[in-house]
């Protein structure tokens, strides 16, 4: 045993996870194709902003020399007894998995694996992939036998950007492997260079749970996020029939989750981020016969353009307004756009001939031209508005803020309908309440 660790993707989730790893004294090699990201991280410096106790955490293991970075994976695995692969694992404009990364990624780990080597996937995957194409994959590319001659399991990261260390202490670290052996190795590893906060709320104790099977890991992953999906989903069909029926949906949610059977989430704009707008899909590679998860993914991704058309309605039209969309972050404090809904509400405001543009507090106007985002700019006469991201900053928001806005759609239900009773405002999921007798 080398002591050593190669992590391969030092991305938002593999990069703390290769400093969580330093921390507990053993050598990580943070692997990674994008020369920018292993040159800053070689500095000290977390090349994406925003995770709590990065900065201070990577600084100290680059120094103390318990992390180094590589672009050169194949070196790094050969020096190394277990190797974790955190790439991304995206959908198509089909929707259909593109394995392009981690193809990459395997074969590369491949070119340098070892006989005894354990190798992890953490990357979110259809269920079988670990076993039917990753394990063929090592094995055609080093000529060793998964099982016989090295360890292979999955292990699902289950963290969030903005709370990785607190996540990693939260939750218990799923790991499954081919066979009883990889299974065991992957859990003494993973109990090695994890803390866990005790959780009296769990069936067993929080830690490493060993699930059996790179199969009941990789469902395991995709059944709580698909969940996630599915029950946004029915608070979006519940806030569309509460708006017409002239309820508040947040208080029906509120009441019924009163009783300890009910766990509804609360509607929005839209679902964004790498997690739950793709995870539904990498379940449906598995499970082509599912019909829940396609359904939810249509009602959420068809919650935009509902708020474009119910700001169009309060407007009396779009054409020639200019339209201020609040938020291009998928979630509030996250300094992260992909699968964000505002690219949608821009795509519909300008079909229906409206000029969209876009504030947030995270981004410069640069970054967002090069989203193909038009700046907006608090304080500059716009004629309607749209809530899109939950940012503090938009729960103070009043018309003044606004000069010449004349109707506002919330989509995330932050705004005080104090501060907007002179103007016309719709919120997902609040209806216009019935008369008696009405």
């Amino acid at each position: 045993m080398t002591g050593q660790v190669t992590v391969v993707g030092l991305g938002k989730i593999g990069l703390p996870l290769a400093v969580q790893i330093a921390r507990k004294g053993l050598r990580v090699h943070g692997a990674d194709c994008n020369p920018d990201v292993t040159r800053l991280v070689a500095q000290g410096r977390p090349p994406f902003p925003g995770e709590p106790g990065l900065a201070e955490r990577l600084l100290a293991a680059v120094e103390a020399g318990t992390l180094v970075t590589t672009s050169d994976t194949a070196r790094a695995v050969a020096h190394s007894d277990v190797v974790i692969v955190v790439v991304p694992l995206v959908t198509g404009a089909t929707g259909r998995p593109d394995y392009s990364a981690v193809d990459a990624a395997t074969a590369d780990v491949a070119a340098g694996l070892n006989a005894g080597t354990l190798v992890s996937y953490e990357t979110t995957l259809p269920v079988h992939t670990t076993r039917r194409r990753l394990g063929p994959a090592l094995a055609a590319g080093s000529g060793l036998s998964p099982g016989r001659d090295f360890m292979l399991c999955h292990s699902p990261e289950r963290v969030s950007s903005g709370t990785v260390f607190a996540d990693l202490r939260r939750y218990p670290k799923l790991v499954g492997g081919i066979d009883t052996g990889s299974g065991k190795a992957a859990e003494a590893f993973y109990s090695s260079i994890l803390d866990f906060d005790e959780r009296p709320d769990l069936p067993r104790p929080n830690g490493v749970w060993d699930l059996g099977s790179a199969e009941a890991a990789e469902f395991t992953k995709l059944a709580e996020t698909t969940y996630r999906d599915v029950n946004i989903a029915l608070a979006n069909e519940f806030a569309r029939f509460a708006t017409a029926a002239g309820m508040d949906v947040y208080e029906v949610i509120e009441a019924a989750n009163s009783q300890p059977y009910s766990h509804l989430h609360r509607p929005g704009i839209s679902v964004g981020g790498h997690c739950i707008p793709v995870y539904p899909r990498l379940y449906l590679a598995g499970d082509p016969d599912a019909r829940l998860p396609a359904v939810a993914r249509e009602v959420n991704e068809a919650v935009p353009a509902q708020a474009v058309q119910q700001l169009a309605d309060l407007a009396g039209g779009l054409s020639g307004l200019r339209v201020a969309v609040l938020g291009a972050a998928y979630r509030s404090g996250v300094k992260e756009t992909a699968f964000s809904g505002v690219f949608a509400i821009v795509r519909e405001l300008t079909l229906l001939g409206a000029v969209p543009l876009v504030h947030d507090p995270l981004y410069s106007d640069s970054e967002l031209r090069e989203l193909g985002l038009e700046p907006y700019y608090i304080g500059e006469p716009c004629d309607a508005v749209v809530v899109h991201t939950d940012h503090r900053e938009y729960e103070v928001l009043r018309p003044e803020d606004l000069p010449g806005v004349r109707a506002l759609v919330d989509g995330r239900a932050i705004t005080d309908a104090s501060g907007w009773a002179d103007i016309p405002r719709r919120v997902l999921g609040i209806g216009t309440p019935l008369t008696q007798g009405g």
